[in-house]
């Protein structure tokens, strides 16, 4: 066990002199030969004059001249040498100086060898630092120590620069502020920072804190480095009797990357106040807060400020720049972005970096991202782990695993595929791809993984909807101890909504209470939108209601949430009620309002919070909200209208817009409408299956068989597959799924012996099945057949003879439920007195006793 035992004497320590710590100060004089020779004062002062200059070759061809000329260099001539080649980091300039020393045969003195173990320990060969230390024997000096610790600090060996810290404590020598200095920074990690916090008191007590500017900075990044602790390293730089830029600049850098982004903008103010000028790093970290709190407005001013300070051809402050008008910049583009780094004079690697995140983060500029990481390899720069990491985002979100996997080879080639945020983001790739397999492969290979890496993989099955492989690899998580954080947390509930799975919804909620994230607003976020998901709005309402603390996202779930069961009314209450508090609607809290207005036909209102966006809002449409506004017409059978609204458009409608108006044209039976929808879709997107389904549908239900047959046809030819229709119901923890006709289910004959029971009972009740639906040229009887195999009839028919009759039926389909269903689905409910919630692509409906929430529009 590590005890300390520091002295504490009523005086603040001081090292003893230099007399006494360096005994062997008389080695420095130069031999009797050197200074007979003539050439030695001459050549020496040479050797120092292009030292001063940074001239270092030059230097050592002195070096060896001197010795040509039988003028040997002194220890002064090595000490200084090597002293510039640590200065200017030329640290195998400095081995070689070294070499030249051991060949001179010189007596080496502390200082050298002090020097030496600097060298040493700056090019990180901690093996020669230590030989070099552990030779000094009793010629070791507190200067000695500072540097061996010093050593150990700078190249995380912690524990060994806290023992040797120790180890000088016992031998007597009184730690000086380079000692102190580099012990805090060991310490500056969660393992070891108890230790720091009895440094913290030794320093008070010795007197270093009042006396030395760089200890009080140690001890601000110890606090703030280990634990995360910004109230104790603020109470740390308040105490600081003198303060410096570097001071002032470093407080504000961890308040802005540990998420106080308002207390840096604040500090910087103070600073500015306190008459500090700041410099390019000051300006970098509040440029950084500006980012994190979307201050775009006091970004510009400081852009204009670094623009007349001459700092912004900085590559550290563009590279903020580039970061900051990316992500703040409303309507998502990279312009302002990418005109900083246009007049950035030259471009490294952390700048080439910037502006590829910043086009990979817009959300639509992945083809660009990755055309500009082509020109920087074409350029000359190597790219590095984060580079790599960004490219295969911009991989990823296209789907395209060919380049991926390419770039991915380049990282091979370079050595950084072992890299964690490169191996994450490449596991990222093939699950946004959905190469599960692959991903999974990805994620079994990475040699160390970390909390990131296994959320990666919870989040890419998640999305492809493998819940069961899901919670495998939740308990794999937990048994490693690795910890979970809220993001896993919010992925295990994404993939437990993404198939409805309320059941292991429920568990991740009871999990994540017992791990104390219950008031955690990214997990109850995520809570909303599971529960809403799986059918259970109230519940959605219920941790809502309960959030202390809600922001955007928490609101425009539950907008969302309600929006998507139907319930128009209380979605719109809960947007005027998100105007009251002062919260600031976004993008997506306008598509879940206009979705709102969409489902129960509420045209007047659509129009209205339309026009309010920019008028009231300052928000510009985009593409989804124009498709909003066309479902709304479309729906309302205004087709004319929606037709007009995408010839106004001020952007060339895409196939997303010209899909809804195609849907609302199957809906009303406008053929040649519907055909031009179908054109402009397949003229955009030719290899899409849903235009040709919805065209064909269109003819069906019109008894256009011979354009049916054509469309069919043409399908085959190119090889376009229609998505295969199918339904899921959760029981006790297990999802079943179904699809048309299905009879693999091991229950299948109970589940069409009760699918008969049903149909004879709901056609005693008035139903009559709607062959319309059925878009085969086939016989009536056989129509009303096919009608009845179904899958969320088959579904439904499961849920009844599996669960009690006091839950309701939940099921899902992952496409629109067909009407008949429609129909069929309320009879059930009203003859077997169930409450039936039905999730299809578009939204929820609750039947009850016959009737459906959507009031049968939709």
């Amino acid at each position: 066990m590590i005890t300390l035992s520091l002295p504490s004497p009523s005086q603040p320590l001081l090292p003893p002199s230099s007399k006494t710590l360096n005994p062997s100060r008389q080695n420095i004089i130069p031999s009797s030969d050197s200074r007979k020779n003539p050439n030695f004062e001459p050549l020496k002062n040479r050797l120092i004059r292009q030292l001063d200059v940074g001239h270092l070759r030059h230097a050592i061809s002195t070096l060896d001249l001197m010795t040509q000329q039988k003028a040997p260099p002194d220890l002064t001539s090595y000490s200084i040498l090597l002293k510039s080649c640590i200065r200017f980091r030329n640290f195998q300039l400095g081995k070689l100086v070294h070499r030249k020393l051991i060949q001179s045969r010189l007596e080496l003195d502390s200082v050298v060898l002090n020097t030496l173990i600097s060298l040493y320990s700056k090019c990180g060969d901690v093996y020669t630092a230590r030989s070099i230390f552990e030779g000094m024997g009793n010629r070791r000096d507190l200067v000695s120590w500072s540097a061996m610790v010093s050593c150990f600090a700078n190249n995380s060996m912690e524990l060994q620069a806290i023992c040797t810290f120790l180890d000088m404590l016992e031998l007597g020598f009184y730690p000086n502020e380079y000692c102190f200095t580099a012990v805090i920074r060991a310490s500056s990690n969660a393992k070891y920072s108890w230790i720091g916090e009895i440094i913290y008191g030794s320093v008070l007590k010795t007197g270093y804190f009042e006396a030395d500017v760089c200890v009080g900075c140690e001890l601000i990044d110890m606090f703030a480095k280990s634990s995360g602790d910004l109230g104790s390293a603020y109470k740390v730089f308040e105490k600081m009797p003198e303060r410096n830029l570097v001071t002032w600049t470093l407080m504000i850098t961890r308040f802005a990357q540990l998420g106080c982004a308002k207390d840096a903008i604040n500090l910087f103010l103070d600073m500015e106040l306190s008459g500090y000028a700041p410099d390019r790093f000051t300006y970098s970290s509040v440029l950084s807060a500006c980012t994190e709190l979307g201050l775009l407005a006091l970004g510009k001013q400081l852009h204009s400020r670094v623009i007349r300070f001459g700092l912004a051809l900085d590559v550290c402050v563009g590279c903020s720049l580039v970061n900051m008008y990316a992500k703040c910049t409303a309507d998502g583009l990279v312009n302002d972005s990418r005109k900083t780094f246009d007049q950035m004079p030259a471009h490294n690697v952390m700048s080439w970096t910037a502006i590829i995140t910043a086009y990979v983060q817009s959300g639509k500029c992945d083809k660009e991202a990755i055309e500009l990481f082509c020109r920087m390899i074409s350029g000359q720069i190597q790219p590095n782990q984060f580079s790599f990491s960004s490219v295969l985002k911009a991989c990823g979100n296209l789907s395209d695993p060919y380049i991926g996997e390419q770039v991915y080879g380049y990282a091979v080639k370079l050595g950084l595929a072992s890299v964690n945020c490169v191996g994450n983001s490449l596991i990222s790739m093939y699950a946004k791809s959905g190469r599960m397999e692959d991903a999974r492969k990805a994620f079994d290979i990475l040699f160390e993984k970390n909390l990131v890496s296994y959320n990666a993989i919870v989040d890419g099955y998640a999305k492809n909807m493998k819940c069961e492989e899901n919670f495998l690899l939740f308990n794999e998580i937990t048994d490693t101890g690795i910890g979970i954080n809220a993001f896993t947390f919010a992925s295990l509930l994404s993939g437990a909504a993404s198939i409805g799975a309320m059941g292991k919804g429920e568990q991740i909620h009871g999990r994540l209470l017992k791990e104390g994230f219950e008031s955690n607003q990214c997990i109850c976020n995520a809570l909303i939108s599971m529960y809403s998901r799986c059918g259970n709005i109230e519940s959605a309402f219920q941790v809502f209601d309960q959030m202390e603390d809600r922001n955007v996202i928490s609101w425009t779930s539950m907008i969302t949430g309600f929006a998507k069961h139907g319930f128009a009314a209380r979605a719109l209450e809960m947007f005027h009620k998100m105007l009251e508090t002062g919260t600031k609607p976004n993008e997506i809290t306008f598509v879940a309002v206009l979705s709102a207005c969409s489902h129960v036909g509420m045209i007047f209102e659509g129009r209205k919070h339309f026009n309010s966006m920019y008028e009231v809002h300052g928000i510009v449409p985009r593409m989804e909200h124009y498709a909003c506004m066309v479902d709304l017409l479309g729906r309302s059978g205004l087709l004319v209208e929606a037709m007009e609204l995408i010839n106004s458009m001020p952007f060339m409608a895409d196939a997303l817009v010209w899909r809804t108006l195609l849907g609302a044209c199957r809906v009303h039976g406008n053929t040649e409408l519907g055909k031009h929808a179908a054109e402009m879709i397949l003229e955009q997107e030719p290899d899409d299956p849903a235009a040709y389904i919805l065209l064909s549908n269109l003819h069906a239900s019109a008894g256009q068989w011979r354009d049916v047959a054509k469309i069919r046809k043409s399908m085959k030819e190119q090889n376009l597959i229609k998505e295969a229709g199918y339904s899921w119901i959760e029981v006790e923890n297990t999802v079943h799924r179904f699809h048309v006709g299905d009879t693999s289910h091991p229950q299948a004959w109970e589940i069409y012996r009760e699918l008969d029971q049903l149909a004879a009972k709901i056609k005693e009740m008035g139903y009559i099945p709607d062959t319309d639906f059925v878009l085969h040229d086939v016989e009536e009887e056989q129509k009303e057949q096919f009608l009845f195999q179904h899958s969320e009839k088959i579904a439904v028919a499961y849920g009844i003879i599996s669960t009690t009759s006091s839950k309701p039926i939940r099921i899902f389909k992952n496409l629109r439920v067909c009407g008949d269903c429609h129909t069929a689905l309320k009879y059930i409910s009203m003859a077997t007195e169930r409450e039936i919630v039905v999730r299809d692509s578009n939204r929820f409906h609750h039947m009850k006793n016959g009737v459906c929430s959507c009031n049968d529009y939709w």
